[in-house]
């Protein structure tokens, strides 16, 4: 059976197809300003890796803030399911998963089927969300990729209380001016965003083999600060981490098929 999952976020849109639980194609294209024509774009992108058609495909579910978009949809999958049965499908002894995407930060206890048992959401402020740091990357002056070894290259502690990111980008002015090294303001930046969003787990409970999903997961400062926050020595994530809710939908699909 073939099965494809699609994600329509924020930012990107993510596409995976899967035959008989196994990934067989992938596409990821922007969002844009037409997230329908970025579910097509990415649909076709993520055929070109199969040989097969769209015929061939048994079930199409949607996920993600954009997922009204997706029409060409059998059905849709809510945000927490999609993220948990993705961190299910990676790593099937995992019982926490959390999503650090664009727009907000996520968490979820999920069982050894990868339902979800329990689940916390911060939308209030994308000072939890992966718009902060590239935000305060524009403060500093670097780009979004050098925001995470810049981080590692510190181990003072300087404290950030800002609930916003607004208010953050004041506080990296004024450490700025007080000529505090990028490294050490890069690593404050990262602390607080841990802070937020280990809270976000605390409120779920901090459970065995904690999996992190989202684009995010791609900065090692980031991983870094969140391991010194949850007090743990590993954190999973899949080797591509923002096609994790696509390939939940995916394999909703199936089970539903």
């Amino acid at each position: 059976m073939i099965t494809a999952g699609i994600d329509c976020g924020a930012k990107n849109t993510k596409t995976i197809i899967m035959k008989n639980g196994k990934i067989i194609g992938k596409g990821m294209v922007r969002t844009g300003f037409d997230p329908g024509k970025a579910v097509e774009e990415s649909l076709d992108q993520a055929l070109i890796d199969t040989g097969n058609a769209r015929d061939d495909i048994h079930k199409i579910y949607a996920t993600g803030s954009g997922q009204k978009a997706v029409k060409i949809a059998d059905d849709s999958v809510d945000e927490i399911k999609a993220m948990a049965k993705g961190a299910n499908f990676f790593f099937p002894d995992a019982r926490t998963v959390t999503d650090v995407g664009a727009e907000d930060g996520r968490a979820a206890k999920i069982d050894e089927k990868g339902n979800p048992l329990d689940f916390a959401i911060n939308e209030q402020c994308a000072a939890g969300a992966g718009a902060f740091i590239e935000s305060m990357a524009r403060a500093l002056d670097v780009t979004i990729e050098e925001m995470g070894p810049l981080c590692l290259q510190s181990d003072k502690e300087i404290p950030m209380n800002a609930q916003c990111v607004i208010f953050a980008e004041s506080e990296v002015v004024g450490l700025i001016h007080a000529k505090t090294g990028k490294p050490e303001i890069s690593k404050a930046i990262h602390d607080a965003m841990a802070g937020r969003i280990a809270s976000i787990i605390r409120r779920i409970g901090v459970n065995e083999d904690i999996v992190m999903v989202g684009g995010v997961g791609y900065n090692p400062g980031f991983i870094s600060a969140m391991k010194r926050e949850l007090k743990v020595d590993t954190i999973y994530i899949p080797d591509e981490p923002e096609y994790n809710a696509a390939v939940g939908a995916a394999v909703v699909a199936a089970e539903e098929a």
